[in-house]
């Protein structure tokens, strides 16, 4: 896995170890993480890149890591996953991001995630992507709507309690 895609400002390809101390940093930002249970450990991050890599293995479509074309900065990841949790509209393809807190705000995230939907559809044949976040994340979801996703339903997330904060998610779908 290398080089993905490209669009104006973006380069999406594989994790190379080059970019695994900026993805940990990443992870361990609490503002960054604000949205999920807890900011990562280096090696929860680790194992994560892991998992990028064998998903990619596996099935052929990944996270991929996003760079600054200009001077290949690492600036975060969007791509593919499939979930690892049971709900209503798994099993399905979900695409995700995370961006370094300074890179927000200028629209890489539905800059790469758009460069990503017309290669699912285009290369991958993908019918159909999902997203999903926590109803308070507005930031992330304001990209889904920005992608053109239609707003499907709030669902609990199966691996947190359901008095957690985070427990009421916001489903969104897009058809290719």
């Amino acid at each position: 896995m290398a080089l993905i895609l490209k669009t104006e400002r973006l380069v999406l390809r594989s994790f190379d170890p080059a970019f695994y101390d900026s993805f940990v940093a990443m992870n361990k930002e609490e503002e960054v993480m604000k949205y999920f249970p807890a900011p990562l450990s280096k090696e929860e991050s680790l194992q994560f890149i892991d998992r990028i890599n064998n998903h990619y293995k596996d099935v052929g479509f990944s996270l991929y890591a996003v760079l600054l074309a200009s001077n290949n900065t690492f600036l975060g990841f969007t791509g593919f996953m499939t979930p690892s949790f049971d709900a209503f509209f798994t099993p399905c393809i979900e695409i995700g991001w995370r961006f370094k807190k300074e890179y927000w705000g200028n629209g890489y995230a539905t800059e790469a995630a758009t460069a990503c939907l017309k290669y699912a559809k285009e290369q991958l044949g993908l019918k159909e992507v999902f997203s999903f976040t926590s109803i308070h994340n507005k930031k992330s979801e304001a990209v889904m709507q920005k992608l053109g996703m239609q707003r499907q339903e709030n669902f609990e997330h199966p691996k947190l309690d359901k008095t957690h904060w985070l427990c009421a998610h916001v489903l969104y779908v897009i058809q290719l």
